[in-house]
């Protein structure tokens, strides 16, 4: 195993199995040719045709469509395609910053290969000249990789909410992280992912936080998604990513970037451009 393996882990798609999805003429995402043929029973809501899928022109505003979308992805759910629910609303956006032309629960995105957004906060302080940071477990009943390793806090970017403001959110829930010690969460950039999988596509956005913390602090789960937090040297996170598959996979690429930032992954490792391309992967 690698950090390419890492890499690898996140990314990979072949879009002949999928069709473009169109709004008000711009392309929004990119929906599976079996997902697309579920949406043929929605005639008012969707004009699918052989080479893409297009909102309908009638449904016009934020709110029609938004309530539109509610009422397939329910559909979805009831057929068995949609099997956990976040109850999170998530803006359908081409870029960030961009204007939402609606929202969607936050498990239906990758249905509609739909950009999404979160944020990931490495906690980690020095000590004894050495980098130390909290890694936390999660939990053993959560739908989503359950069990595996994650960083301090991290989730996705809901409607709503700014990204420092979610930085605080999440920190506070997950880890119980003072509103005024998270709110010097440093931005650090951002990485990007798409990968394929059971008839989805995940293209997703993570804008990565660096959170210095005082070494006597102690991270303590508030939400019940968290099973338990381990302090570690750098070191053993770094061999952790490399050689295991124990971490949710999207958090290796976050990790891989600190590593990297903090000359801890040098230029001189032999694969370190194509790793640091593989950071930021974008669909054409």
């Amino acid at each position: 195993m690698s950090f390419l393996d890492r890499i690898s882990d996140c990314n990979g798609y072949d879009l002949n199995c999928f069709l473009p999805f169109f709004v008000d003429g711009d392309r929004f995402g990119f929906i599976h040719q079996e997902v697309a043929d579920q949406l043929m029973s929605f005639p008012a809501i969707f004009e699918c045709q052989q080479n893409a899928v297009y909102l309908h022109p009638d449904l016009l505003g934020y709110e029609e469509r938004t309530s539109a979308m509610a009422a397939v992805v329910e559909v979805l759910a009831d057929r068995g395609f949609i099997k956990s629910w976040y109850h999170e609303a998530y803006p359908v956006t081409r870029h960030f910053k961009g204007s939402a032309c609606f929202e969607i629960e936050r498990a239906a995105a990758p249905f509609f290969g739909i950009r999404a957004f979160g944020v990931h906060i490495n906690g980690y302080f020095e000590k004894d000249g050495e980098l130390m940071m909290w890694v936390a477990r999660r939990a053993r009943d959560k739908p989503g990789f359950p069990g595996m390793l994650d960083h301090l806090a991290a989730g996705g970017q809901p409607v709503g909410l700014g990204l420092l403001e979610n930085v605080i959110k999440e920190c506070g829930e997950e880890a119980d992280v003072p509103e005024k010690l998270a709110a010097s969460a440093v931005p650090k950039g951002q990485i990007s992912y798409c990968k394929e999988y059971n008839k989805r596509l995940r293209s997703d956005t993570m804008f990565i936080f660096d959170l210095q913390l005082p070494e006597d602090f102690v991270p303590q789960n508030t939400d019940g998604e968290v099973e338990s937090f381990e302090l570690w040297p750098i070191r053993k996170v770094l061999e952790t990513v490399e050689h295991t598959r124990k971490y949710k996979p999207n958090c290796n690429l976050v990790i891989i970037d600190f590593l990297i930032r903090h000359g801890i992954l040098p230029a001189s490792h032999p694969d370190f451009s194509i790793i640091k391309s593989g950071l930021n992967t974008r669909l054409p």
